[in-house]
């Protein structure tokens, strides 16, 4: 599960900057860049703040944070079916999120 690839992914269809949301979170623009690339895995608490700042749900950047190799074998065939749609639904969540702000 690649959260912070997830986060990036989020913000960079929103349009904010890293900067940005790093100061908007109250965390150091090193911290984020850490965790966007995967290098530090965010504390929760982090996670739902920046969930606040960007206006959309937590269960968001887990759904689009899956990959393929969190999902067991016996249930690889369900996922290829189903997580399509649903990560297209989440981003569609996201900008749905964006034009209400």
């Amino acid at each position: 599960m690649k959260i912070g690839s997830a986060i990036k992914s989020i913000r960079k269809r929103l349009e904010i900057s890293q900067w940005e949301l790093a100061e908007k979170c109250e965390i150091s623009q090193t911290a984020l860049s850490q965790i966007e690339n995967d290098i530090k895995r965010p504390h929760p608490r982090t996670v739902a703040k920046i969930c606040e700042v960007l206006e959309i749900p937590q269960s968001i950047i887990y759904i689009i944070a899956i990959e393929d190799s969190d999902i067991p074998s016996s249930k690889k065939p369900a996922y290829q079916y189903i997580y399509p749609s649903m990560k297209d639904l989440a981003l569609q969540l996201v900008d749905s999120e964006e034009v209400m702000a």
